[in-house]
């Protein structure tokens, strides 16, 4: 049966990893399991993290049938929450974390959960299945509001336009529903490159997700687990998450004061080192998964600095 989800950048992904048998590695966005399949054969033990209470069902499935059952925990949490989730099953320390950013292959495949607007079906969107949905939002919220989330998240410039046309329209129901009222609102060749409602869905799911939030707040939590030597690997898929691991790695990877002469004060130390330019796909990994074209992979390596306690 061919898989769900193809994961991007896997082999670099293992690599910048480098799993050795009896590691303790976090997959912070489970999915359909691809990363941690890789590290289980490469003989990790991997504590996987997802909001999706399908992609939890799936791996508990992995487990009854007996695929790996020793090395593998499965935590139905936000991996904003993996210090906490750790600390309770009694890990202070991983040696890896990888993180997958964003809505994954059977979140957009699957029309009853509201995420393409390739595929008519309820505007959802949630990613835990509980809570606000992009209805909800968009049937509730004042005008400026939407368009300020359009703005920020999707960086559509005509976002006023568009936050204008769904207020007339509502209420929205459906994925169709949505779609239609930002083509007609922007404009709408069959025959265009890209289809003007991307950018819109893309910034009402992050939204309704609290994705660059959820994305800061896990990338404090992997420097609070990881130990001298532990490896991070994080995969974006847009501009805006990765200026955020951009920017994390750039501040966690500098020196701050500190002279020749005198040694660098508690807390100023780089907490990350080896930090990685951009990696992105090849195009024959382009070509036998078209969803891999916009991914992004930075890693680094923990040192052995204190993490720095979040504001």
């Amino acid at each position: 049966m061919t898989a769900p989800h193809i994961p991007v950048l896997l082999d670099e992904v293992i690599s910048a990893l480098d799993p050795q048998p009896g590691d303790l590695v976090i997959d912070a966005t489970f999915g359909a399991g691809g990363y941690t399949r890789a590290l289980l054969d490469r003989g990790a033990t991997v504590h996987a993290f997802d909001r999706d209470p399908d992609a939890i069902a799936a791996g508990r499935e992995w487990r009854e049938a007996g695929e790996n059952p020793p090395r593998l925990i499965l935590h139905p949490n936000r991996f904003s929450e993996m210090v906490d989730a750790l600390g309770s099953a009694g890990v202070a320390r991983v040696d890896g974390v990888v993180m997958d950013i964003g809505v994954s292959s059977m979140q957009l495949d699957q029309a009853e959960r509201g995420f393409a607007f390739s595929l008519d079906g309820p505007l959802d969107m949630r990613m835990s299945q509980d809570g606000e949905s992009a209805a909800d939002f968009l049937n509730t919220a004042d005008q400026e509001a939407i368009a300020d989330v359009l703005y920020t998240y999707g960086e559509e410039r005509q976002s006023r336009r568009v936050a204008r046309a769904i207020v007339a329209a509502r209420p929205l129901a459906t994925t169709g529903d949505l779609a239609r009222v930002v083509r007609q609102a922007l404009g709408h060749r069959p025959h265009d490159k890209k289809d003007p409602a991307t950018r819109s869905f893309q910034a009402i799911r992050i939204h309704v997700n609290a994705e660059l939030e959820e994305l800061e707040r896990g990338l404090e939590g992997a420097e609070t687990l990881l130990a001298e030597g532990g490896r991070l690997a994080v995969v974006s898929f847009h501009s805006l998450e990765d200026r955020i691991v951009k920017r994390f790695l750039r501040a966690a990877s500098e020196s701050r004061g500190g002279s020749r002469h005198l040694p660098l004060a508690e807390g100023t130390e780089p907490r990350f080192a080896q930090v990685s330019k951009a990696i992105r796909p090849g195009q024959d990994e382009i070509a036998r998964n078209p969803r891999a074209r916009s991914s992004v992979l930075r890693h680094a390596v923990r040192t052995a600095a204190p993490a720095r306690v979040a504001a």
